[in-house]
């Protein structure tokens, strides 16, 4: 979170514990102007968005690779989380990647507006962010068409899918799957996000029952993903 003093030059800054209070101009003009930080603005609060370890990174970079080859021919751009997006007049985030097939989000502009997909790369501190109140704000956005979250502990992707203004459905994609993005009316190997990335290890549990006196090596071994 945000949590130095607020900047002379910003109007009507209100500074509380964990988060910086401002109008969306002094937003702007505060993200525009950092060098060392990026911020997200939701409902006239500022936040400071986190860094992300080496697997992330790659994986981020995996996935806007390929769409970036899949969408070569195509009137769609994909972007990394250097650009921000709006999904509303009070709400700016930075996603991992977005995607837009709008010939307004092109050129220098520094905000997408007119999203029609977005990705999150999960990691512990933000996964129950990323599912909740942020997929919140996607589902919001009336351009958005699918929102894509995936794992890095291991080879899973998830892809909810707009099929009404309110309904939504998921899809779940594992190893060996082809991921469908439906919105783009793209598939791919799964695999592809996950080269170069090493996945926690595989952890075998052994459970051996009462009758066994838990004193016979023979047992049943449970599996943990």
């Amino acid at each position: 979170m945000y949590q130095s003093e607020p900047r002379k030059e910003l109007r009507e800054v209100v500074a509380e514990p964990d988060r910086l209070m401002m109008s969306v101009e002094d937003y702007l003009t505060l993200d525009r102007t950092s060098v060392e930080a990026r911020y997200e603005y939701v409902d006239g609060y500022v936040y400071m968005v986190a860094g992300g370890t080496a697997d992330h990174s790659t994986m981020s970079i995996n996935l806007t690779s390929l769409l970036h080859s899949l969408l070569r021919s195509s009137p769609c751009r994909v972007y990394n989380s250097d650009l921000k997006v709006r999904l509303s007049q009070r709400r700016f985030v930075y996603p991992d990647a977005s995607v837009s097939c709008d010939q307004r989000d092109r050129g220098s502009i520094d905000i997408v507006q007119f999203p029609r997909l977005i990705v999150e790369v999960l990691s512990s501190s933000t996964e129950a962010y990323d599912r909740g109140r942020k997929f919140a704000y996607y589902r919001a956005c009336p351009t958005v068409q699918e929102y894509v979250l995936i794992d890095t502990q291991r080879q899973a992707v998830e892809v909810y899918r707009r099929q009404e203004a309110t309904l939504w459905t998921l899809h779940s994609f594992g190893p060996g799957d082809q991921v469908e993005l439906a919105s783009l009316s793209l598939n791919f190997s799964i695999s592809v996000l996950y080269e170069n990335v090493k996945l926690p290890g595989k952890l075998w549990i052994t459970c051996r029952s009462k009758s066994q006196g838990y004193r016979s090596s023979k047992g049943v071994k449970f599996l943990l993903q």
